[in-house]
């Protein structure tokens, strides 16, 4: 994919859903939008792999037990 220079914000809002489309559709592999002549933000497409952040971590836990019963063992606290 070839490389474009940033583009301002004003062009990026009149653009907007074509600009879209060309990420989406892998035609570029970002945007970058300048405000006052800098980088200000970047459009990237949304990974399709990518799970779902709510759940992501579903069964890496185990159950040890009642949390709310008393530990077992002597527990010392550290002092400086």
């Amino acid at each position: 994919m070839d490389e474009f220079p940033p583009i301002t914000a004003v062009r990026f809002k009149g653009k907007c859903l074509e600009l879209c489309d060309e990420v989406h559709d892998r035609k570029r592999s970002c945007i970058v939008i300048a405000q006052r002549e800098k980088p200000y933000t970047k459009l990237i497409p949304i990974d399709e792999k990518e799970e779902p952040f709510h759940g992501c971590l579903s069964g890496l836990t185990t159950y040890s037990g009642d949390l709310t019963e008393p530990t077992r063992g002597d527990w010392e606290a550290l002092h400086d």
